[in-house]
């Protein structure tokens, strides 16, 4: 049911005012984001919101066009990763953290929906879901929630390899306009929308020479299920890069070793730059 025109469902209403499309984590986002946002302030759902947007993205899966659909579509005991598989229908609530993993869904088709064969094909193999995801879901979960894709100079991705802040962050500080960081992660997104500056992204390095359209491909083909099930994710607090948060121009703000500690083992994911 669409509610009167201009009024936005509830509990999303309050967290539209708040959403900034020209804040650097959300200006990939901002041609869908703000379409979405003008069909929520029509009245419209989340779920109707994204599928509006679906028909222009041209998302299919294996069982058939992406849809989006109200949470309570979703049978009791059924896997939520499977009834997406199954289904080809992503079960939908209300609220921001809904609306921006939609958002990632129609702006990475190819790579989520990869995440989301290799969900199914582990729970089929698991026999449905346990007690604990095991390796695969659990990097499979932090990537899908809080990941965030780096092409960047081979010097900076060293530097994030070995956590050396200082030098990733002030001394190769005009290296970081050749870079590109992809958040992906839509939790990630929706914490940003109160900006602290602890705040880390599950990195995975990309090769610098992909070209903006073809990310989304080179991502769903990074994804390798043995290789993600060792969790090779780099940690990197977002709000370090140049130009993402006015704070990060003071000359001590990398000094904090609360955020930027420095490498007490050899990092997970050093191979894969």
């Amino acid at each position: 049911m669409i509610a009167p025109a201009g009024v936005a469902t509830a509990p999303i209403a309050g967290a539209l005012a708040h959403l900034d499309w020209s804040a650097p984590w959300l200006a990939p986002y901002r041609p869908l984001g703000q379409a979405l946002c003008a069909e929520l302030a029509r009245g419209a759902s989340v779920a109707e919101a994204l599928n509006a947007a679906v028909p222009t993205c041209g998302i299919a899966l294996d069982a058939g066009l992406l849809r989006f659909v109200p949470q309570a579509a979703l049978p009791e005991g059924e896997a939520y990763e499977a009834f997406i598989y199954r289904s080809g229908c992503v079960p939908t609530r209300d609220n921001l953290h809904d609306l921006l993993g939609g958002l990632v869904w129609l702006q990475w088709p190819l790579l989520k929906r990869r995440l989301n064969a290799l969900h199914s094909e582990a729970l089929r193999q698991a026999g449905g879901v346990q007690a604990h995801r095991g390796p695969l879901r659990d990097a499979l979960t932090l990537l899908d929630e809080n990941g965030a894709l780096l092409q960047a100079p081979p010097a900076l991705c060293q530097a994030l390899i070995e956590r050396d802040w200082q030098r990733l962050f002030v001394e190769l500080r005009p290296l970081w306009a050749q870079a590109r960081l992809h958040l992906i992660g839509h939790a990630l997104l929706e914490k940003l929308m109160q900006p602290r500056k602890g705040m880390c992204a599950h990195v995975l390095l990309m090769p610098d020479a992909v070209e903006v359209g073809s990310v989304d491909a080179a991502a769903a083909a990074l994804v390798q299920p043995t290789w993600l099930a060792g969790k090779p994710f780099l940690p990197l607090p977002v709000l370090g890069l140049p130009g993402w948060w006015a704070a990060n121009e003071a000359a001590d703000f990398y000094q904090d070793q609360q955020v930027f500690r420095a490498a007490s083992r050899p990092t997970a994911g050093s191979e894969s730059g």
